[in-house]
């Protein structure tokens, strides 16, 4: 089950180190993209956004990204005869088929200064019949496709998203209404062998055949809004028709929003599904043949990037009876990157590509271990609280530092033990994930805070003011132990408050390396109590040499370093098992992890109670105590109820 277990050590929020030192970043070290800003800061170059929206950022918190011009809100206006295509760092415009630039040029930016203008003959006289007897092809016919498919969207009639019987009808139609439009166009003027047209909502493209595939294996690819299908030619020749063919494929920006996921035949309460993709068409004509005898190929760019644990499928629109769903069936995923998805198909229709936030398969052994485990320890913490708070004995500032660790790791494990599953109200899994968040920081905090009084004490051995240690840890160690995770939570939650909570887990979510808002400020605990362990080592190797050295002090202090040491290695050495939970060794290291990390409250107890020799002597009195109480009452009642006999 690497679902709970697994969870506290691998998750939490972006590392503070790279929020709150930013000048550790080497100067002018940015992204790809980006321009340096005053020795510290990045900013992306023009036609780059970063991936936060931030103007001035951090690498590597942040990179940079392509913005897309030509898709909402941005949506470059071209003119009214052209279109514009999005490239890697910007935009250009290009004029619709049977338009021109007056400059000559092929693409411009500014339509105020570029005006497309349409084509007219300028040929020989033999040319200028030649044309009068062949149509002129009207520009205007796929910008007619794209207005039917606008009407279609912005008429009065669409039915709500609360109708989906009526979606579904209304979206095949409008599927079927522009495919046909579009291969009618292609058709219609066979000369223009390719037709490309591109606004803001519809990306259409057509191919036409006339040749009858005169090159064996040939393959048409065609691209419309980052998206693409490879068809083999054989398959848009359709041999019982004389006459040209032609094959049409169509990327719909918005109609995603509308037959979503919702629509998804296999979709279960289980999994999220969502549509990580446009919606696109693939059709052939004059007649419309669904069947190939070779797959075709459709790459997709996603719409969001892929998650960590997220499963693409590969799906079409289909139609039954007038109405509709998206379908397997016949649809086969191959590859899947960050930016798309490729699938193919053994028949056209309309096609998207859903992702499903999977749930983590649970292990009913390591649940079993997760759960006992932390009762165990629950356990052993509350005893070992009750311990510092009740032996007076042992009552000094390592004790105080001791009973506040304890605390927090009983409310963390707590927490975790009944709240981690609870993932129904978003907001309040939210607050669960922070409070885990911040719990589990405060015990490596003041595991951090019990290193420093190690050294202190240590360091005061060889100068005479062992008082100025118990008044500094007294003035700060709260502030600190309390107020140094809260400021880290704080600044997680304002960057980044959406990531407390998984689908999954009342945990935080591994996107965006938010994990490092935890495994950042460990591993600087973890790194700076080892430092910590060693000087102390040192100074007392120093004063076993000295001949002036009280036995008595040296040995508590060696005994404390050694407990110090092993909480180390149980609270703090044991997460990084959870990092290595990959390749082969996985399987053994997550029940490593969950073993170990389960029982962290019960070796706790062990060390720091069953193991000192004040605490057995305490323990030794109180049962000696009971024990005689017991013995004094037995011993009153039976004189008492002996007494009686005697008077007799």
């Amino acid at each position: 089950m690497r679902g709970p277990s697994l969870l506290p050590g691998l998750c939490f929020l972006l590392s503070l180190s790279e929020v709150m030192d930013q000048r550790s970043i080497a100067p002018c070290k940015c992204p790809p993209n980006a321009d340096c800003v005053n020795g510290t800061y990045c900013t992306c170059k023009h036609g780059y956004t970063s991936v936060y929206g931030k103007e001035l950022f951090t690498f590597p918190l942040a990179t940079c990204e392509d913005i897309d011009e030509c898709k909402p809100p941005i949506s470059i206006y071209c003119g009214a005869n052209a279109a514009c295509q999005n490239v890697d760092g910007g935009f250009h415009c290009h004029c619709n088929p049977g338009y021109k630039l007056l400059s000559g040029g092929t693409q411009f930016q500014n339509s105020n200064e570029n005006t497309c203008q349409k084509t007219t003959s300028s040929a020989t006289t033999k040319g200028m019949e030649d044309v009068s007897r062949s149509p002129v092809p009207e520009p205007s016919q796929l910008q007619h496709v794209v207005e039917i498919f606008e009407s279609l969207l912005t008429n009065n009639t669409l039915p709500g998203a609360g109708e989906k019987s009526k979606v579904a009808s209304w979206a095949t139609n409008v599927l079927q209404t522009v495919e046909s439009n579009a291969l009618e166009t292609a058709l219609k003027f066979p000369e223009q062998k390719i037709q490309k047209i591109h606004n803001s909502t519809v990306a259409i493209e057509t191919r036409v055949v006339t040749d009858n595939c005169s090159e064996e294996g040939k393959i048409f690819s065609l691209n419309t809004h980052m998206n693409s299908v490879d068809i083999h030619c054989n398959d848009v020749v359709q041999e019982n028709i004389q006459g040209p063919t032609a094959i049409a494929f169509i990327s719909y920006s918005s109609l995603g929003t509308l037959i979503n996921a919702t629509f998804f035949e296999e979709a279960n309460e289980k999994d999220r599904v969502y549509l990580n993709s446009q919606v696109v068409s693939a059709a052939i004509g004059p007649q419309r043949n669904i069947s190939l005898s070779k797959s075709v190929i459709l790459s997709f760019q996603h719409v969001k990037r892929k998650p960590s644990r997220g499963k693409a499928f590969c799906v079409y629109w289909k139609s039954t009876g007038g109405h509709g769903q998206w379908s397997r069936d016949g649809c086969f995923l191959i590859q899947v990157n960050k930016s798309h998805t490729i699938c193919n198909s053994t028949h056209l229709s309309s096609f998207a590509v859903l992702m499903a936030l999977t749930s983590q398969e649970k292990d009913p052994v390591l649940a079993v271990i997760t759960y006992v485990g932390l009762g165990l320890s629950l356990l052993c913490l509350l005893l070992a609280a009750l311990t510092f708070l009740l032996c007076k004995t042992i009552q000094n500032t390592s004790t105080s530092i001791h009973l506040q660790l304890s605390i927090c790791l009983f409310l963390a494990h707590l927490l975790f033990l009944t709240a981690i599953d609870r993932t129904e109200i978003k907001v309040l899994c939210a607050m669960i994930a922070g409070a885990l968040h911040y719990l589990y920081l405060a015990s490596f905090t003041w595991m951090l805070l019990e290193g420093l009084n190690l050294f202190l004490t240590a360091r005061n051995l060889t100068v005479v003011n062992y008082s100025s240690v118990s008044r500094f840890m007294k003035k700060f160690m709260f502030p600190v132990g309390y107020g140094v995770p809260a400021i880290i939570v704080a600044i997680s939650a304002v960057i980044k408050s959406d990531l407390y909570g998984t689908p999954d887990r009342c945990w935080l979510s591994l996107d965006q390396g938010f994990i490092w808002s935890f495994l950042g400020p460990v591993c600087v605990i973890i790194c700076v109590n080892l430092v910590i362990f060693l000087l102390v080592l040192w100074i007392l190797k120093r004063k076993l040499s000295s001949l002036n050295s009280e036995v008595s002090t040296i040995q508590n202090m060696r005994m404390l370093t050694l407990k110090t040491t092993a909480q180390l290695f149980i609270l703090g050495c044991t997460w990084f098992l959870g990092i290595l939970q990959v390749g082969p060794a996985a399987h053994v290291m997550a029940y490593l992890f969950t073993i170990i990390n389960s029982l962290q409250g019960f070796f706790f107890f062990l060390v720091y109670c069953l193991l000192s020799q004040q605490v057995r002597k305490w323990f030794g009195e109180i049962t000696k105590s009971k024990s005689e109480s017991e013995t004094y009452t037995l011993s009153t009642k039976f004189g008492a109820d002996s007494k009686p006999s005697e008077s007799k």
